[in-house]
């Protein structure tokens, strides 16, 4: 009995070194998602969240970017747009619908921003269940067990933890080489934005100064752009911005350079948004000061298989991790199982292949898996079999919509069971369908299980369950019937 006390009045003593069990620097997504988790399995947790207005004074609250000016708000304003597409399909299967159609900006921006509030509100009535320590305050760390805290008044708080983890994700780059870039321009995601905003009636041009969809599949990026060109949206290809100049009209001026002709063009827009992609959020932390390894070239903290950084005791994940997908049901996942690691109560770490994505464009865009490039990369031209078809929704039919770039595409090993390496589809409700498909891809799904697998008639899902046609064969792929 006495050898047992003992025992647990070391425990006591060693727990009570440290304010918290763990302590997380951001409250999006995966912040959130690992505190929750670690407390829920008795860990004693604080949570730190701080939001830096963007350069045009805009805030918001907890829950991240994905919460507040990412994957929420863009999936609820592309559905605004296929409402839009919805009314016209609408006359041809019968409905009386009055003109003119329009669409009202502000009672669309006043519902998605309700529903934001709604979450921010409920991320925190969670913490406060589940026993977090929630600081809106902007954390910086000054050792391995240590983080600053700063509110904006000014006052400071110190915390110390056993554990730190750092999950602030990154904010979108302004081309700063470009005068008037950020005294007049906005930020968000590129084709996904265009898509919506051209679906609720906005004259949207998107200019390209390289590829489109850079990472994902071009042959898929190509029936995405071609499709939203047909759909209305603008495209100014291999060009790029040189100035934005504000008018005494009010108006905006882009001066831009075309890299097909070299000539030099000037265009008026009331809007200018970039999206040139995003930086890490590391800068702040003090991370420097600590030996915390970077990547040179992204600024990214370098992390190993367990989320470890060169720092012991020191954690990252989710955005701001070198390599990692930038993308939020990842981090989530990665954040949970961190805790779960740091708790003892596991060693599962995080498997980032064949993570599942879906681009909300007009024509949704659905991958997982290897893109065809990467397939052939690795494996060679010979060593690779694509699988193909062009489909038509059924939904496109009595609405008469053109379906040429609703495709779909199964790359496999060439050999043997004929693993599936990648997935790729284009068509409506391309998230929901590609999901599904990606529960096959952690069970090393062959063309042979796609081929036993009954479809469900009528869908474009069931597409993937008939494909049959290679492109080596060189045959036409168009898929006649019902």
């Amino acid at each position: 009995i006495r050898i047992g006390l003992i025992l647990k009045q070391r425990a006591l003593l060693f727990s009570s070194v440290y304010d918290y069990d763990l302590v997380v620097i951001g409250g999006g997504s995966g912040g959130l998602a690992c505190s929750k988790e670690a407390a829920q399995l008795g860990q004693k947790v604080a949570v730190l969240d701080h939001v830096e207005p963007s350069v045009k004074g805009t805030k918001w609250g907890l829950g991240g970017t994905c919460v507040n000016v990412g994957c929420i708000p863009k999936k609820l304003m592309h559905q605004a747009a296929l409402l839009g597409t919805a009314v016209k399909d609408a006359k041809k299967f019968g409905w009386q619908i009055s003109e003119p159609i329009c669409h009202d900006w502000s009672t669309m921006a006043d519902a998605v921003q309700n529903h934001v509030r709604s979450l921010n509100w409920g991320h925190r009535v969670q913490l406060q269940d589940k026993k977090v320590k929630y600081l809106n305050i902007k954390g910086s760390l000054l050792d391995e067990h240590t983080v600053k805290g700063l509110t904006k008044a000014g006052k400071e708080t110190i915390l110390t933890a056993k554990n730190i983890v750092i999950a602030t994700g990154g904010r979108p780059k302004y081309p700063t080489n470009i005068p008037g870039a950020m005294e007049h321009g906005i930020t968000n995601v590129a084709l996904e934005c265009a898509g919506f905003l051209t679906g609720i009636g906005l004259d949207t041009t998107v200019m390209v100064r390289s590829i489109a969809l850079r990472g994902f599949d071009q042959q898929m990026a190509g029936l995405v752009t071609d499709y939203m060109e047909a759909y209305g949206t603008k495209f100014a290809w291999q060009c790029v911005p040189k100035r934005v100049d504000k008018l005494s009209s009010g108006v905006l001026q882009v001066t831009w350079m075309d890299n097909n002709t070299g000539n030099e063009h000037k265009d008026t827009y009331d809007s200018v948004l970039w999206a040139v992609g995003r930086a890490p959020e590391t800068k702040a932390l003090g991370l420097d000061k600590l030996g915390v390894q970077l990547d040179k070239e992204t600024g990214k903290i370098v992390v190993g298989a367990d989320e470890s950084t060169s720092v012991p005791n020191i954690y990252a994940f989710g955005d701001i991790g070198e390599g990692r997908p930038e993308l939020t049901p990842t981090a989530i996942k990665a954040g949970k199982l961190l805790a779960r690691r740091l708790a003892r109560h596991s060693a599962e770490l995080m498997n980032y292949d064949s993570v599942p994505t879906t681009v909300f464009t007009p024509l949704e865009y659905g991958c997982v898996g290897l893109s065809e490039e990467e397939a052939e990369k690795r494996l060679g031209k010979d060593g690779i079999e694509v699988y193909h078809a062009f489909y038509k929704p059924l939904e496109f039919t009595v609405a008469e919509r053109d379906a040429s770039q609703c495709y779909l595409k199964v790359i496999c090993e060439r050999d043997g069971d004929q693993k599936i390496l990648g997935l790729h589809f284009t068509g409506p409700n391309a998230g929901e369908v590609t999901q599904g498909f990606a529960l096959a891809f952690q069970c090393g799904a062959t063309y042979s299980h796609l081929l036993q697998t009954v479809g469900i008639h009528p869908t474009c899902a069931e597409e993937l369950t008939k494909v049959n046609i290679t492109k080596r064969s060189g045959l036409d792929a168009t898929v006649t019937g019902c």
